[in-house]
């Protein structure tokens, strides 16, 4: 059975940071890229990052180039996501997905708020 289990969400002030976790398990973690994506209240899903199997190749959505990065230890089957520099507009629930099968884990809640 999949499951893809998020977890690190919570409050944080405006200019916090937080550290999301991912992990996989029920599938070849070892051969998929796999992406973070954020459903803000009232808002469509939006893509934040992405990385690669090899870890070589990390791509990032407009809003949180320089403030983000992404890492993958494929040992544990976990993908992270580091939140620096946080904003009002980063609140939101997060999801990880696993991108090479197309699933989703359940997501994990993210509030920038003073």
């Amino acid at each position: 059975q999949v499951h893809l289990v998020e977890s690190g969400g919570g409050l944080v002030q405006p200019g916090g940071s937080l550290r999301l976790s991912c992990v996989a398990s029920g599938f070849n973690f070892n051969i998929s890229g796999m992406n973070w994506y954020q459903q803000a209240p009232g808002k469509e899903r939006k893509f934040v990052a992405s990385i690669t199997v090899d870890t070589f190749g990390k791509y990032f959505g407009e809003d949180v180039k320089g403030r983000f990065t992404i890492s993958r230890d494929n040992a544990k089957n976990a993908v992270y996501l580091q939140m620096n520099m946080l904003k009002p507009e980063d609140t939101g629930v997060y999801f990880c997905n696993a991108g090479r099968f197309d699933y989703w884990g359940q997501g994990t809640q993210v509030i920038v708020s003073s």
